[in-house]
């Protein structure tokens, strides 16, 4: 897919397009950036990016030696680099990371919430101006330990520790703070502390990549609804956010419009619209309209284009 920039080249197509792409609502590339440049480190494998409620952009990556943060203007500026590439110290280390997912930066407190991650069991949360630690925690609101734990098993009690990869963070309207656990097909849910308060799992049967690899919430108030992209088994889910009970789900495995092939990230506009972006050889990003609240089944199949 990318004959064009070979030495020498073996097809009049394709580049590899630049790391940061930013498109229009309409899908329109409006401008692009990225990849290594002076005062910081790119990372080995580009992830989580998020736009904080400042217009800033922060990026993590899961590279094999990727244990750092960066935060950029929205137009690529350099602004601050958490942690140094290759000096992981393990889930309570102060200073660095280990293959950061996901980070979320709230406009309440300016406290950058990040998904740590890959090789790290922990949520760490950092000032988002300075980058200075502020508390970490893992699942059940444990002190994270890093011993092996040995394959999943649905059958067995909820592990007191995350898997890997801690996928996902987002803090809600009235405050709590969503994990997802993805290996371990839960979400749990925090006080901002790190105080836990419930979990859900969802198909719980599942094994391999697992089933919870990222969430976003509805655009009314209450945010009433959560949606989970799993990426092992091809589905959004839609859940009650405050019971975290499945109510419906979507999708299927393909190529096509409405099906996924790794659906990995999800996140909804002001208008209410889902997007999707999905990982291995999906690549690529999905709209789906907001049409309103009605009935439909439990699970719907593919919503192909109409």
């Amino acid at each position: 897919e990318k004959g064009l920039e070979l030495k020498p080249p073996i097809s009049e197509c394709c580049r590899t397009a630049p790391p940061i792409l930013v498109f229009d609502q309409a899908g329109n590339l409006v401008r692009s950036w990225g990849g290594p440049g002076p005062g910081y480190e790119w990372p080995e494998g580009a992830h989580g990016v998020h736009v904080d409620y400042t217009g800033n952009v922060w990026l993590g990556g899961n590279g094999k030696g990727d244990a750092h943060v960066l935060k950029f203007t929205k137009d690529g500026k350099f602004l601050m680099q958490l942690g140094r590439y290759g000096k992981n110290g393990g889930s309570n280390d102060l200073e660095n990371f280990g293959r950061v997912a996901k980070i979320w930066v709230d406009p309440k407190t300016n406290e950058a919430y990040i998904a740590d991650g890959y090789t790290n069991k922990r949520v760490a949360v950092v000032d988002a101006d300075t980058g200075k630690m502020k508390r970490y925690w893992g699942a059940y609101g444990n002190k994270p330990n890093d011993a092996p734990m040995g394959n999943y098993d649905p059958k067995a009690p909820p592990a007191q520790q995350f898997r890997n990869p801690v996928h996902c963070v987002e803090r809600s309207n009235d405050g709590l703070v969503y994990v997802c656990d993805r290996q371990g097909d839960r979400v749990q849910v925090f006080q901002p502390e790190g105080k836990f308060v419930k979990e859900a799992f969802y198909a719980k049967e599942t094994l391999a990549s697992g089933s919870a690899w990222d969430i976003t919430f509805s655009k009314d108030r209450e945010q009433r609804f959560m949606f989970l992209a799993d990426g092992q088994n091809e589905k959004v889910r839609v859940i009650l956010r405050e019971t975290l009970e499945e109510i419906s789900n979507f999708g299927d495995g393909g190529r096509q419009p409405g099906q996924f092939y790794g659906v990995h990230s999800i996140a909804t506009d002001s208008k209410g619209n889902l997007y999707t972006t999905e990982t291995y050889e999906g690549k690529r990003v999905q709209k789906f309209v907001y049409k309103g609240i009605g009935t439909v089944a439990r699970s719907q199949g593919v919503p192909w284009p109409r």
